[in-house]
């Protein structure tokens, strides 16, 4: 059993205390019934830019119990404030049920997580390659579809443009991870790392992708046609992988 808010020394300072307020909020409202909070993504990997993203985290239930959650969005502005999103709310049968359903979803906790109070549910995970490539070949489908529609619904007005580019190079880093951990690399990595890796694996330069993930780089029209042929190529690399 993990101590009550253990581990948040890997926490960036300034989040520190609002994740620990916010556990113990959790815990006092979800009582017997809360079984674990896991912190997961940026906010423990120390790349955390309260600008930018939002702590991540989620929270093993008993069970699913629609009155705790109703009390805990009661708490959402507040939370939001000091950058905590909303959590992933699931129970421990759920969590074996769906890794082969949401397979990049749980490698993400899996490698970069600290769990603040209760069992560690994600440690010991285990996926099948299959079930990791089907998602990667669908969720740049989806990514694929997304920049069409977003790219019409943006009227010509390049600044929407733009921050349709910057959404998807966050998304993106998701299958990313997941096309390392078919090649074997299973460790937790830094977004320029996990880039830089597959680049290499693939014998080809990504450099919409690496764009997108820069929120200093100029994000235009020339950047959004290289970000969706680099989604393109991403779907024949996941095919022949």
């Amino acid at each position: 059993m993990v101590q009550e808010c253990a581990g948040l020394d890997r926490i960036a300072p300034a989040m520190r205390k609002p994740l620990e307020d916010y556990a113990r909020l959790v815990k006092e409202l979800g009582g017997e019934n809360a079984k674990a909070l896991t912190l997961f993504g940026a906010v423990v990997a120390g790349s955390f830019d309260a600008d930018r993203h939002t702590a991540k985290s989620a929270l093993v239930v008993d069970r699913v119990d629609l009155a705790v959650l109703r009390r805990l969005a009661e708490h959402g502005v507040q939370l939001g404030k000091v950058r905590i999103a909303a959590p992933l709310v699931m129970t421990p049968d759920y969590v074996k049920a769906s890794l082969d359903t949401f397979p990049l979803e749980f490698i993400e906790i899996k490698q970069q997580h600290v769990t603040v109070f209760g069992d560690d549910y994600f440690e010991d995970l285990s996926f099948e390659d299959g079930h990791i490539r089907l998602q990667c070949e669908r969720e740049l489908k989806v990514v694929l579809i997304g920049l069409r529609q977003g790219l019409l619904a943006a009227a010509g007005r390049e600044k929407f443009i733009g921050a349709l580019e910057v959404d998807v190079g966050e998304g993106l880093m998701r299958t990313l991870r997941g096309l390392l951990w078919l090649k074997g690399r299973k460790e937790g990595r830094p977004a320029v790392e996990v880039l830089s890796e597959v680049e290499k694996i693939a014998d080809r330069k990504l450099t919409g992708v690496r764009t997108a993930l820069d929120p200093g780089a100029h994000h235009g029209w020339a950047e959004f046609e290289s970000l969706y042929h680099n989604v393109e190529a991403l779907g024949e690399i996941a095919n022949a992988w």
